[in-house]
């Protein structure tokens, strides 16, 4: 009985070219995912930092301006007009 079982291993076919790009697709794939990650949940140094808050209050700078400066055509002046008390 025990000379009637077969216990060698399966006959796998060898990948195909194909088979082996979506491996490696995959794998490259998982391991960009982990350093995104990895990216988004540590620290950034302090000099980069100081690098982006200087931009970042030189482009608000440059927002605010244009619309100080921008007049409304459309509305009509209002009349002045004193309160008495």
């Amino acid at each position: 009985m025990a000379a009637e079982l077969d216990f060698s291993p399966p006959e796998v076919p060898e990948p195909t070219f194909l088979e082996n790009v979506l491996h490696y697709g995959l794998v490259f794939g998982a391991i960009f995912q982990l350093i995104c990650v990895l990216a988004i949940i540590l620290p950034i140094s302090k000099s980069h930092k100081t690098d982006s808050d200087s931009f970042e209050s030189k482009s608000s700078e440059v927002v605010k301006k244009p619309k100080v400066a921008a007049p409304q055509l459309s509305k009509k002046p209002k009349k002045e007009t004193k309160k008495k008390r």
